[in-house]
């Protein structure tokens, strides 16, 4: 009898068109590890996700699940599926959860974005950053990233999905800043019950305008209250966005590893 396994993902996600499955022999991450558990255990399986993330995404700690009947234990079904998998993908851990979806039963999603700010461009940070050549102003990062903590229609940033609300729940929003070899390198956290499509990425952009000096802080938060996805003109490159956890009830708010202020 087929029993459900739980397990975390870590991805690169840049050879791939997104986490889910396309016709037509396209490379994705749901097609790829269909593939390496059917190796592995002779099963043709579904593997859902906690999140669909795009083309050129990547992941530490995606959240996925599928039904396999599988005799030995899982430390030999995790060495055994990742022993089919290509090189820039890896299950972290694997257990079995009867009744366990990652997608319903997720309280938030965690994802981090990085922004190299240099002179030059930097050839290792290519697909892992958003590189930029103009300085970000710290203060008025962090200002327009508070703005969007708590409950709010995130209309502007993204689409839901077919009859879905547009009103998230933000629980972490913040900006860090460290020394980069030759820049400054920035990285952005949020943390939400949901997300819409694109919604982290049209954050992202419409914060570096901000920290800019493109708009100013009435300027985006006017953009940002009127809800509207039109309003917001661009979106940040997919490469410098990672999927970093998904939080469950069952998890110890103490392993989440995530800090509140930043």
């Amino acid at each position: 009898m087929a029993t459900r396994y739980r397990a975390t993902l870590a991805y690169d996600g840049t050879a791939y068109q997104g986490f889910q499955r396309q016709a037509g022999g396209i490379p994705t991450i749901q097609g790829a590890v269909e593939s390496a558990v059917a190796a592995a255990t002779g099963q043709a399986v579904t593997v859902i996700a906690a999140g669909r993330t795009d083309a050129g995404v990547h992941a530490t700690g995606q959240v996925i699940a599928f039904d396999v009947d599988w005799r030995r234990g899982d430390a030999a079904l995790l060495r055994a599926v990742n022993a089919h998998l290509p090189d820039d993908i890896a299950l972290q851990d694997i257990r079995r959860q009867p009744g366990f979806h990652p997608r319903f039963d997720a309280l938030a999603r965690c994802y981090a974005y990085r922004v190299i700010v240099a002179e030059q461009r930097q050839p290792l940070e290519r697909q892992r950053a958003w590189w930029m050549r103009q300085p970000l102003d710290g203060e008025r990062l962090a200002a327009g990233a508070a703005r969007l903590i708590g409950r709010h229609d995130f209309g502007a940033f993204g689409q839901p999905p077919q009859g879905e609300s547009t009103v998230r729940e933000v629980y972490l929003s913040v900006w860090d800043c460290r020394p980069a070899p030759h820049g400054v390198e920035w990285t952005y956290r949020i943390e939400a019950n949901a997300f819409l499509q694109h919604m982290a990425r049209r954050i992202v952009w419409l914060l570096a305008q901000l920290g800019r000096g493109a708009l100013s802080l009435a300027e985006f938060e006017a953009i940002f209250r009127q809800a509207q996805l039109a309003q917001v003109k661009g979106i940040a490159p997919a490469h410098g966005l990672t999927l970093e956890m998904v939080r469950y009830p069952a998890d110890a708010a103490a392993e989440t590893g995530w800090e509140t202020s930043g």
